[in-house]
């Protein structure tokens, strides 16, 4: 089943179970699906768009919501950073697992190998098989620490 029929799955529950926070979350996501897709059919292309974009259409709102929530406790505002953060745990329940220190620097070891990298200047190529081979799973910025460290 793909990501898509999950959310629209979830939200046919959460309106039925009057959820308020759960069911205004998914229909944000439901409409950033249907504006990426318009975009991507003004590109020329009239497929809607792929799981892996999906996850990091909702990586970037799981970012956008976790600088919002530290800007209001910063500001003093810990009812509207509990908002944030209940929403950002509605998003993540539709993303794959986060990877552990541990596995991440495996896997960027696995991809350091089999793409052959030898210095800082093959960075670029790594970060994308990285983002393309573990779609939501690793964080690009832990692993551009590790590769860079690794080539550097």
């Amino acid at each position: 089943m793909s990501i898509r029929q999950d959310i629209s799955d979830a939200l046919k529950v959460a309106q039925k179970a009057q959820d308020r926070c759960t069911t205004a979350t998914l229909r944000l996501i439901t409409a950033a699906l249907k504006d990426r897709d318009i975009a991507s059919r003004t590109n020329g292309t009239s497929n809607p768009i792929t799981d892996a974009t999906i996850l990091e259409l909702l990586a970037k709102m799981v970012r956008q919501r976790e600088e919002a929530s530290e800007q209001f406790r910063a500001g003093d505002r810990p009812e509207l950073a509990q908002k944030e953060e209940s929403e950002i745990d509605v998003i993540r329940r539709f993303m794959p697992r986060k990877m552990s220190a541990e596995e991440m620097e495996a896997v960027v070891e696995r991809v350091i190998e089999e793409s052959e990298a030898t210095g800082l200047k093959d960075m670029g190529r790594v970060m994308a098989a990285l983002k393309q081979g573990y779609p939501g799973q690793v964080d690009g910025a832990t692993a551009s620490a590790l590769v860079k460290r690794r080539l550097g």
